[in-house]
């Protein structure tokens, strides 16, 4: 799965998109997700999917079916720097360890000091209401991904 992730990267290279994930599916479906930070357009999706299948045939990685798609609404925290793109955004955190009896907390994310080395903590509500801070550390992570409030509702006429 390295491989591909890093086959994927190099064909992306002259593309504006990042490579968020690439995942092997049954039935021999491979999925790629791609973000931008405008968004992801219907015409980013066919120029990758058209770009990764000259890539994957030269490079013989076997797949049936291609499917290239945005990351979504509740799109996954990966790598270092998208807790950094994403500070001042509500997330949802598991972490690897407890702490106070959880490992799941939802507020959100803070991030201090430089990119380089960011300190980075969420910001949540405990189960009395009461606001509270968590420092955690990259290493302290199992998963995380957005966790946007939506409102489907719209204006009232």
């Amino acid at each position: 799965m390295a491989d591909i992730f890093a086959v994927t990267q190099q064909a992306l290279l002259g593309f504006d998109v990042e490579l968020v994930d690439v995942e092997r599916a049954p039935l021999g479906l491979l999925r790629v997700v791609i973000d931008r930070p405008e968004g992801v357009r219907i015409e980013d999706c066919e120029q990758v999917s058209r770009q990764l299948s000259h890539a994957f045939e030269v490079d013989n990685i076997d797949y049936k079916r291609l499917e290239v798609s945005s990351p979504g609404v509740d799109r996954p925290l990966r790598r270092l720097a998208d807790y950094v793109r994403f500070a001042d955004q509500r997330i949802e955190l598991r972490l690897r360890e407890a702490v106070e009896s959880r490992k799941v907390f939802t507020g959100v994310l803070r991030v201090a000091g430089d990119a380089s080395s960011p300190v980075l903590s969420l910001d949540y509500e405990d189960q009395a209401g009461k606001p509270q801070t968590l420092p955690f550390s990259f290493d302290d992570v199992d998963r995380a991904h957005l966790d946007p409030v939506l409102d489907f509702k719209g204006k009232k006429r």
